[in-house]
């Protein structure tokens, strides 16, 4: 009878509090000990100590309540923290187009220095100091560090090409201004449709030895951006096309309605055709009539009425 009561105890404590086979050992040795409550009697010891356990338990799990609780508070707050700070980022970077500010004096282009590159030489090559500038001018010269992503990427609210990838994103800056621009040339008749935007340094080191498997060395330097050259990085650049090419990144597309509007109006929208036809001894690109690349209205439109890319207009522009 006495082991039949045991089993019964074994088996509250179990389902009840979760006791182990120990612990029930512990209970039957202690089974006659005589515990006194504040403002109770003293109760048979078998039924103290289980009252003890679910007193353990009880305290227990509120414990672990109240830490889960906190740790969640601790993670709200943390993540709080972040949105505002990037809120602040993106306000910050949202403003710095209105700074960007390019007067004629004494019949020159002038421009303030911190809109020019920052350089320093890191293992031999002309490294970019400031990356975040918006008109700064990464190419074959000048390369971006390997860990830069921008801060404040965003998919712009336009019609892309591939759901849910890297490049779907770009600058908040940058993103907003193609939203205007593909709302407006829709309203004009024109369908463009997003393809490639922001670029890591790591996916671009993929695109890139990817090319010089299929057509060597020299003919992918011609076509595709050695990694920390390439403007992708900056999450300044979009490549654009329209069902008119089947949505590939072509030649054939600057002919198209779509790529000719592009071309004479990007610049109402702060973008410029980063890599024109005819300037491939400049840039040391090919024509690419979808690669568009936003530094600003006031810059665009200087670059566009003088015919100019990027790497001229620095070499005219003067910094104060």
């Amino acid at each position: 009878m006495r082991t039949f009561g045991v089993t019964i105890l074994a088996l509250l404590l179990f389902v009840q509090f979760g006791c182990s086979s120990n612990e029930l050992q512990q209970l039957n040795a202690e089974q006659k000990l005589k515990i006194q409550q504040p403002g109770a009697r003293e109760i048979d010891g078998t039924k103290e100590n289980i009252t003890k356990w679910k007193y353990i338990v009880e305290k227990q799990q509120a414990e672990e309540a109240a830490r889960i609780a906190a740790e969640e508070a601790e993670k709200k707050a943390a993540e709080e923290a972040r949105r505002k700070e990037e809120l602040a980022k993106q306000e910050a970077s949202s403003k710095t187009d209105q700074m960007i500010k390019i007067v004629m004096a004494n019949g020159e282009f002038q421009m303030d220095k911190q809109f020019f590159n920052q350089v320093v030489k890191v293992d031999g090559v002309n490294t970019i100091q400031n990356p975040t500038n918006l008109l700064v001018l990464a190419n074959k010269t000048y390369y971006l560090p390997s860990n830069y992503r921008p801060d404040n990427l965003v998919q712009p609210n336009v019609p892309f090409v591939f759901q849910g990838a890297e490049q779907n994103f770009m600058r908040k800056e940058a993103a907003d201004a193609l939203e205007d621009m593909f709302a407006t040339a829709k309203e004009e008749g024109i369908n463009l449709i997003a393809r490639s935007g922001f670029r890591s340094y790591q996916t671009q080191e993929a695109v890139f030895n990817r090319e010089v498997n299929e057509v060597g060395y020299d003919q992918a330097i011609l076509a595709v951006a050695v990694p920390g050259t390439s403007e992708h990085q900056t999450g300044l650049t979009m490549d654009i096309t329209a069902n008119s090419v089947n949505q590939q990144l072509v030649e054939e597309f600057g002919k198209t309605k779509e790529g000719i509007w592009l071309r004479d109006n990007a610049h109402r929208f702060g973008f410029i055709l980063r890599y024109p036809e005819g300037k491939e001894d400049i840039t040391k690109y090919m024509y690419e009539p979808w690669h568009f690349r936003y530094i600003g209205i006031e810059a665009a439109t200087i670059i566009y009425e003088n015919d100019w890319t990027l790497e001229e207009f620095f070499r005219v522009v003067k910094g104060i």
